[in-house]
């Protein structure tokens, strides 16, 4: 697990969220509700369809666009638990949460590489 780079509040257009992404030159962002809590994870390639810039990216909040929602994974998830879950739901990233559903950071598959050579071990002791 590695901390999540870019957090964005749902209500962000999805023209500054773009801004947002691009200049930290992150992969992914975490959006985030009002009261902090992790609603899902909007990734680079998923901003495709909105590299063109028009209206419609000046007034639509990021949580409108296609993104991975939830069940998120938590700390004490174990390695190959979170790879199964991965791959049978197809994804690249998923968010790590605490038990009140804030980000605690993001499991990717080369970060799970690193935590699989003891896959008993859970996804917080990562390093």
């Amino acid at each position: 697990m590695r901390p999540a780079e870019v957090r964005i509040d749902a209500n962000t257009m999805v023209d500054k969220a773009i801004d947002l992404v691009h200049a930290a030159d992150a992969d992914h962002a975490i959006l985030h509700a009002e009261d902090g809590r992790c609603l899902g994870i909007v990734r680079r390639a998923q901003f495709a369809p909105y590299q063109n810039r028009s209206w419609y990216t000046a007034r639509t909040p990021i949580r409108n666009i296609t993104h991975e929602r939830g069940p998120f994974a938590r700390p004490t998830t174990p390695a190959a638990e979170a790879l199964a879950t991965m791959r049978a739901r197809g994804l690249r990233v998923w968010a790590v949460t605490d038990p009140a559903g804030r980000a605690v950071g993001v499991l990717t598959l080369e970060s799970l590489r690193a935590v699989l050579v003891d896959t008993a071990r859970p996804l917080g002791a990562a390093a």
